[in-house]
């Protein structure tokens, strides 16, 4: 068994967190950024001193970036290895209950959680998504992991109530927000982007391939040609998984120039690895058009207006908790409905921060809850 260990009056916690780590994905990297963070500062103010060991896809990249250890995610003897030194171990955040990208991905979680629990060790799971789950089998693996953790978190109430319906106790499942509500931007960072009063507006734009055919691409571009139509502005796309919504963002901007757009200016950003980098770009942004959950989440954190566009549930869960509904979905987008949402939007831009000012406000409040949850089970 591990020894919890103590520096002068200090408790000293070794937690290991299990993720979608180390794979180039900015929405990703952003939470486990978050939750370090807030384990830090959690840990500070509860007299905790804890050292969190990320399992990662690339661990010398994640320890380069973080300044943490990390070790192979699936390597089983640095696992075990791991776990037995362990004083606990996080699972989260993001979406790692699912099957929509494949059967392995819920059987690789709850077995980390799993081998865990049968070594002694406390579990907690921290503003997790849960679901789609279409695969009935896996129910039962979701169901006894969270059963046997000490703390349990989720992002939204979708996913408190599949826990529910597959037999996880409801007063047992804290609903909080993403933990990158909380993302704080870089230290001393200019938020300004070559800002002159005759600039034109910014309009980020995050897009991922999701069909096979391209038709929602096409739409999006369709779409944003609509606005381009009615007003010149700066579209900027934000490429937040690397390399492939780098290319998915060419050719919509290949498109977009087939089309095209007026006055308007099309660019495509490259923000590099720091999830925190990537916040600044949104925070530059006028407006956000996003397809990606956490380019949306990024805009809602820096109070950037924000128009996002529906491939899976997890979005429009997003959106609700702000009182939002998506302009469309990858099966359904009106070109002329998105440029109206938009004109309007970038007329009252003001308008809408006052409107969704205090969701947003609750949000970033409520996202600290599972790490100052966490560091008290701990101390």
């Amino acid at each position: 068994m591990a020894q919890m260990g103590k520096t002068g009056n200090r408790q000293v916690r070794r937690i290991i967190v299990s993720g979608y780590y180390g794979f180039n994905n900015s929405g990703d990297e952003a939470v486990l950024k978050s939750i370090l963070n807030a384990l830090h500062a959690e840990g500070e103010a509860q007299g905790v001193t804890i050292n969190p060991v990320v399992l990662s896809a690339d661990p010398a990249w994640t320890t380069k970036m973080y300044g943490c250890e990390a070790v192979p995610r699936m390597s089983p003897s640095a696992l075990l290895r791991e776990i037995r030194r362990c004083d606990g171990l996080i699972s989260g955040g993001g979406s790692l209950l699912q099957d929509a990208t494949g059967w392995k991905t819920i059987p690789y979680y709850t077995g980390v959680l799993t081998l865990a629990q049968m070594l002694g060790k406390p579990t907690f799971i921290y503003s997790q998504g849960v679901g789609p789950v279409n695969r009935g089998w896996l129910f039962a693996p979701i169901r006894r992991v969270m059963n046997k953790s000490k703390y349990i978190s989720v992002r939204d109430a979708e996913s408190a109530a599949l826990l529910g319906r597959i037999g996880v106790a409801h007063e047992r499942i804290e609903v909080v927000p993403d933990p990158v509500m909380g993302l704080p931007l870089p230290e001393g960072a200019d938020v300004s982007l070559a800002a002159a009063e005759n600039e034109l507006p910014i309009i980020g734009v995050s897009l991922r391939h999701w069909r096979k055919d391209g038709a929602d691409l096409e739409r999006a571009a369709a779409a944003l040609a609509a606005l381009a139509s009615r007003r010149a502005v700066r579209f900027r796309f934000l490429p937040f998984h690397m390399p492939d919504d780098a290319v998915t963002s060419q050719a919509v901007i290949d498109r977009l120039k087939a089309i095209g757009i007026g006055g308007s200016v099309v660019e495509l950003a490259a923000p590099g690895d720091d999830p925190q980098q990537m916040l600044l770009e949104v925070s530059r942004c006028d407006m956000m058009f996003g397809m990606r959950l956490h380019a949306l989440i990024y805009a809602a954190n820096q109070r950037v207006p924000l128009i996002g566009l529906s491939y899976d549930p997890k979005i429009d869960q997003f959106l609700n908790r702000l009182g939002l509904t998506a302009v469309g979905t990858t099966e359904q987008l009106d070109p002329e409905q998105f440029a109206n949402r938009a004109d309007s939007l970038l007329n009252d831009l003001d308008g809408w921060r006052a409107r969704h000012g205090e969701a947003i406000d609750r949000l970033k409040r409520e996202a600290q809850r599972p790490a100052q949850q966490i560091a008290a089970l701990l101390s």
